[in-house]
């Protein structure tokens, strides 16, 4: 794992790159007489109800739940793979939702909205199927795949196999309710970086959501929808 850029060296790296740009653009305008060409309009700031925001909000809440039910399965079981899945998706899980909270707050945007219903950004596709993977939200779920009270709870008193059947058969809802929403971002967003992201997280779960589906296979169980 590559070491962190303390900042003392990001501001430097910046002034240094600012000092470049500005001598390159008086070494122009010195040659065209003076004269500079127009400079470039700044990104677009997202606003307060588009896809941008709304999957950067939605996803963070989405996120927080898949870390605490790997968090919950690591205390309910001893096996390593299940600890080892759980590690990681908490651990990447985690970090995006600190990009995705960050982004908000570089667009000053507040990470919580009042009146916004979950997924309202993904207009008529949001919970009826439009995009492929996962259908509306269960009674007791704030989002398509997100897991009930009764059902994190159910996690918490399970142990053993029991406890890594139900997390896995959790967090596969879980990655699909994901993946639905990340289609939705990586085709509506604006920010190319978000999207990026979002395809990424598209890969990523799908990928695990194979393994998924082979841990339960190893444990006499199946994906429960």
């Amino acid at each position: 794992m590559s070491r962190a850029i303390p900042r003392t060296y990001w501001v430097a790296g910046t002034a240094v790159l600012l000092a470049l740009l500005f001598a390159a653009a008086a070494t122009v305008a010195a040659a065209n007489g003076g004269s500079t060409a127009p400079a470039p309009a700044a990104p677009r700031t997202p606003g307060l109800h588009s896809a941008d925001a709304g999957f950067a909000r939605d996803m963070a809440v989405h996120h927080q739940q898949a870390v605490e039910m790997s968090f919950i399965v690591r205390d309910r079981t001893q096996d390593e793979a299940v600890r080892t899945l759980a590690y990681d998706i908490a651990n990447t899980q985690a970090n995006q939702r600190g990009m995705l909270l960050g982004w908000l707050d570089l667009w000053g945007l507040p990470k919580v909205v009042a009146d916004e219903p979950p997924m309202s950004w993904m207009g008529s596709s949001a919970g009826h199927g439009g995009h492929a993977g996962h259908g509306p939200a269960k009674p007791g779920a704030l989002m398509p795949g997100m897991a009930t009270k009764e059902e994190l709870e159910q996690l918490g008193a399970a142990s053993g196999r029991d406890a890594e059947v139900l997390f896995l058969q959790l967090m596969t809802d879980h990655h699909k309710g994901g993946v639905t929403m990340a289609e939705g971002c990586a085709q509506q967003c604006g920010t190319p970086v978000e999207r990026d992201l979002a395809q990424g997280m598209v890969d990523a779960q799908r990928s695990e959501l194979t393994l998924m589906a082979d841990m339960l296979k190893q444990r006499g169980a199946t994906p429960r929808g």
